[in-house]
């Protein structure tokens, strides 16, 4: 345990000290007074970030410009001075990219570590150090050997492609668009596939002889087909009827042409079933997001349907579901929000809905404590036009705020209006609060109607009066309010009220009273329960010292009788 105590100890002061030294939440670190300022990136920021996103160019570029170069000796040729300066800016890049890997920090125990030492210590034991190395190996001094019509010197670049799915699949986690993103990074991937295979298929033309037969490529000697662009667009037009196995293409000749085919197909099969399965990967992952923000509207048709639920209303569920679709209005946030920490789940709620609730004149000038616990506990409903929010009479369980839409009080006809309510108003507060002297108890008092689509925050009573048990001062203003409004409304029972308030004093009086009447009786009681336990204290005592006295009187008359015999 002292070990246990000792290491957690100097862990602490070894965190406190790097956190001292790197106070910077984002890329560089700052230093202590007098010590060398240290530059750390954090891998979850944005810094590191789009790093990552700079480094898929070189990688991409030496993926699909080398072997272009390398099985097109015009493109090589004609381009020579762009391609060695874009080389090594890629090299340059894949330099610096080591050198990041040694400022970038890591998770220990929760806490990003900055101290360059650990840093560099991890980077040196992982396993893509070798290949990061050999990645950047000069290997173009080969060049002064073979000629600088050999690109293919450059394979090694390819070994820095693990950073380019690391890219991926960061950008795949904060782009706002993932299913798109992941369609196009799958169209990308067959691109690069058909570029590959058409730059294969052109130096395997080149090695047979061009314009040896039919299935390859046509000679030089031809109009035309002499061009780079079009050996490109040639090839890369024969690539894709291969691996599309559509067909149309001359039949192969010699055995090279024949492995080629059966290599082109099989990639093919691969590739279809590649394809479809990440595209229902994509379709299934879409429907699953949108069942998690909508209802299942398949599921409420084949249930209405199955109930032989009348045209008319089924129409009008229906136009329901379409308007939540085209308006993006969510109904069920507790669920899409419920695996996020509780604080966390708090400031999401808060950044959206706030604004909204801020409006309400009722809790303008409340403090913001309330408002993140109401928010909380608010749930999105919305209602169709004509549809009733709420009638007299009924048994009041919510209130409503009105975050967009209009409502209208009407009489018991539906037709006749007596307001209407708009944005940042509230009702039914009535029906949940417990204001004495309430005539309607907790029955609605007013009918509400929607008058176009409504998109209000419902609050349970339950809810309700759990925050408002937190915040008293909230909720005498609360109650002030609905005596106001029942006073209008000729609701408010004074009398009632005053009397109600007389029982609770009188009530709050006996309660008093008895409790001091049990604390006298506790008191007594604890009294004779230590004036028992002193009696029987004395008891023992008295018993014990007559036990003593009976033995010594026993043991007297003993050495008396012992004694007479032998007189």
């Amino acid at each position: 345990p002292l070990h246990r105590w000792g290491s957690n100890a100097r862990y602490s002061e070894d965190t406190e000290a790097h956190m001292a030294e790197n106070s910077h939440l984002g890329g560089g670190g700052g230093a202590r007074s007098g010590a060398p300022r240290t530059w750390v990136l954090d891998p979850s920021g944005d810094l590191h970030y789009w790093w990552l996103s700079v480094m898929v160019l070189p990688v991409l570029y030496n993926w699909i410009i080398l072997i272009c170069r390398s099985c097109f000796p015009a493109v090589q040729q004609q381009h020579l001075a762009l391609w060695l300066s874009l080389d090594y800016l890629s090299d340059l890049l894949y330099l610096l990219d080591i050198a990041v890997h040694f400022h970038t920090g890591f998770l220990e125990q929760g806490i990003l570590v900055r101290d360059r030492a650990q840093i560099s210590q991890r980077y040196l034991r992982s396993a893509r150090v070798p290949w990061d190395v050999a990645s950047v190996l000069p290997t173009d001094l080969l060049y002064l050997w073979l000629g600088l019509h050999v690109p293919a010197v450059r394979a090694n670049r390819f070994l820095r492609t693990p950073r380019l799915f690391e890219a991926f699949d960061r950008r795949e986690t904060r782009t706002a668009y993932p299913h798109a993103f992941r369609i196009a990074k799958l169209m990308l991937y067959v691109f690069v596939t058909i570029h590959w295979n058409a730059c294969i298929y052109y130096a395997l033309s080149g090695a047979i002889g061009y314009g040896a037969d039919a299935w390859v490529y046509p000679n030089h000697s031809r109009p035309g087909f002499a061009r780079p662009l079009r050996q490109y667009l040639y090839s890369f037009y024969f690539s894709t009827l291969v691996l599309t196995t559509v067909g149309d293409t001359p039949p192969p000749q010699r055995q090279e042409e024949f492995l080629f085919m059966v290599a082109g197909f099989l990639l093919a099969v691969m590739g279809f079933a590649t394809i479809m399965g990440s595209m229902s990967s994509v379709i299934s992952s879409m429907s699953t997001a949108e069942a998690a923000f909508y209802p299942d509207a398949e599921r409420l048709k084949g249930y209405l349907r199955l109930q032989r639920v009348g045209r008319r209303l089924e129409t009008r569920v229906a136009r329901w579901h379409q308007h939540l679709q085209l308006n993006k209005k969510v109904t069920n946030e507790q669920q899409v929000l419920q695996h996020l920490p509780e604080r966390l789940r708090a400031e999401v709620a808060v950044s959206v809905h706030l604004a909204t609730l801020r409006k309400v004149q009722l809790f303008q000038t409340c403090e913001r404590g309330l408002l993140e616990e109401l928010v909380l506990r608010l749930r999105p409903q919305v209602y169709s036009p004509g549809e009733y929010v709420c009638r007299k009479g009924d048994i009041g369980r919510e209130m409503y705020f009105i975050r967009e839409g209009q409502l209208a009080v009407v009489g018991d006809d539906g037709v006749t209006r007596f307001a209407v309510l708009g944005e940042g108003l509230y009702f039914g507060e009535i029906s949940i609060i417990n204001i004495k002297g309430n005539k309607s108890g907790n029955r609605r008092t007013a009918n509400i109607r929607s008058i176009g689509y409504s998109d209000l925050f419902c609050l349970s009573k339950e809810d309700l009066q759990e925050v408002l048990g937190e915040f008293p001062s909230a909720k005498a203003a609360l109650e002030a309010k609905g005596r106001e409004i029942l006073l209008g409304m000729d609701k408010l029972d004074v009398n009632a009220e005053a009397e109600e308030t007389a029982r609770q004093q009188e009530a709050e009086r006996r309660t008093g009273a008895l409790e001091d009447a049990l604390d006298a009786l506790q008191t007594k009681f604890a009294r004779l329960l230590a004036e028992l336990e002193s009696s029987a204290f004395k008891l023992a005592l008295r018993i014990e010292h007559l036990e003593w006295q009976t033995q010594g009187w026993a043991g007297a008359g003993g050495e008396g009788q012992g004694a007479a015999p032998g007189q």
